[in-house]
Formats: C-alpha cells, sequence, structure tokens
C-alpha cells in the first residue's frame, strides 16, 4: 500500500489520534484542512483514501466555509477524483439521521464516532484503499 490516505480533519485532538493509529498501523497518511490546499494535492499525489469528518467548523474553499458532506460530494463529482474513495466520519447515526446526508455526500462508507474499534476502522480503510 504505497498510495497515502488523505485525512480531512479540522480537530487537533481527532489529528493526534489518526496520526497515532496510522503510525502504529503502518499506512501512509496527511492531514490537511485548508479546502483549496487539499484540492492542490488530490490532483499532485496518488490518494489512495479519503477520510473525511462531516463536521468541519474550520474548513473552507475559495474562502466559504464547506462541510464534509458538500465535500465529498465535490471531490465524488469532479472526474479526476470520482474514483478516489471517501470514507465519512460521523458523530451521528446513520440510522438516528436517515442516510439522507451520506446519500447526498456521494461517500462510499462510514465509521461512526467516537472511533472506539481501531480494528473496525482499519479494516475498513483497507477494503477501501484502491
Amino acid at each position: 500500500m504505497n498510495k497515502t490516505i488523505l485525512i480531512i480533519e479540522d480537530d487537533p485532538f481527532s489529528q493526534d489520534f489518526y496520526n497515532f493509529i496510522f503510525r502504529k498501523a503502518g499506512l501512509k497518511s496527511l492531514i490537511m484542512e485548508d479546502g483549496d490546499l487539499i484540492l492542490l494535492e488530490l490532483a499532485k499525489l496518488e490518494i489512495g483514501l479519503i477520510i473525511m469528518d462531516i463536521n468541519l467548523k474550520n474548513t473552507s474553499l475559495k474562502g466559504e466555509r464547506i462541510n464534509g458532506v458538500k465535500f465529498s460530494k465535490l471531490i465524488k463529482e469532479d472526474e479526476k477524483f470520482k474514483n478516489i474513495p471517501i470514507l465519512l466520519v460521523t458523530a451521528y447515526s446513520i440510522s438516528t439521521n436517515g442516510d439522507s446526508f451520506f446519500a447526498e455526500s456521494l461517500a462510499d462508507d462510514y465509521i461512526v464516532k467516537p472511533i472506539i474499534d481501531y480494528n473496525q476502522l482499519i479494516s475498513k480503510i483497507k477494503s477501501l484503499l484502491l
């Protein structure tokens, strides 16, 4: 697995969590929160998977705040990036909110946080990773 896992997360605690987990699992990852820079990196790097939080409070694209649902959809609708799998991370159960945000995002899968089963996370990642 030589491709990079791009993690779109703007919470410092969650960023530290991902750094620890991916280092321990031996997976190459990059954590970003600036929407404009993310699109530039997508075009430059070999990204095998995007992990995206849906509640992005500090992430913006072209000067406007963007949440993970909209950002995921934007990436999936771009011809250059549509084949990159996206794993959404949400604090909301799909059964609680219905699957409307998941369907709208065009993401490939989701996981509910807090993430307490690290093996489930790694398993989902390995199943989606290009």
